[in-house]
């Protein structure tokens, strides 16, 4: 396993263990993190561990022109009882992403030092959060990274009532220029929306 120091370099994400492992320490200082989102490479880990970096194989991505949009969905859009914005409320965002629940995982990996670093590259204009709003109340969003022109790297979402993070997700997709959405790991719901596995040999080709 490999343990990082004070310079930003990664091993090859070849080397990642099977589950994905490859590095553990280091910081959450914005030009860390841009370098291991451009290798492919992102933080995840609980409170009370190191932090750990992952490039998992398989990679779960969704394709844009992969959308799928139930009925019923399609339904709720028409509607328009959710208002879409894109970097109007990022904190507000991630810290309703830390406080979301979630029935695989027991608490949150969303730390403060995890907020503080992501609103940090917010600030920078890597980060973009997508904001639902229901009567002038935010209700659902998600955020994440842009690597490039083609890649968004999405890092996590939350919905107050049913439908608001599927509004805001399916929104921002069909709105965007990005060629790849990287979901990381797999779940069901970005399952039902097209998300697919791909290898990490050709995830790594879109960046």
């Amino acid at each position: 396993m490999h343990f990082l120091t004070e310079k930003i370099e990664f091993p090859d994400v070849y080397e990642a263990s099977a589950d994905g492992l490859i590095a553990i320490g280091g910081d959450l200082s914005p030009q860390r993190l841009l370098h291991a989102y451009s290798k492919g490479i992102f933080p995840w880990f609980q409170d009370e561990e190191p932090i750990l970096w992952w490039s998992p194989d398989p990679r779960f991505v969704l394709f844009p022109e992969d959308l799928k949009v139930s009925k019923s969905m399609k339904q709720v859009l028409r509607k328009g009882n959710f208002k879409v914005t894109e970097n109007k409320a990022f904190k507000a965002v991630i810290e309703n992403c830390a406080l979301a629940k979630r029935t695989d995982q027991d608490g949150t990996w969303i730390s403060d030092d995890m907020i503080q670093a992501y609103y940090k590259l917010h600030q920078l204009g890597f980060a973009k959060s997508i904001e639902v709003w229901q009567n002038e109340e935010l209700v659902g969003g998600l955020y994440g990274i842009a690597i490039n022109d083609d890649v968004f790297c999405g890092e996590s979402m939350f919905s107050k009532v049913s439908n608001a993070s599927k509004v805001g997700f399916i929104t921002f997709i069909q709105n965007s220029n990005f060629k790849l959405i990287d979901c990381q790991l797999h779940t069901k719901h970005l399952e039902s929306l097209g998300a697919k596995n791909i290898s990490r040999a050709e995830f790594l080709k879109f960046l």
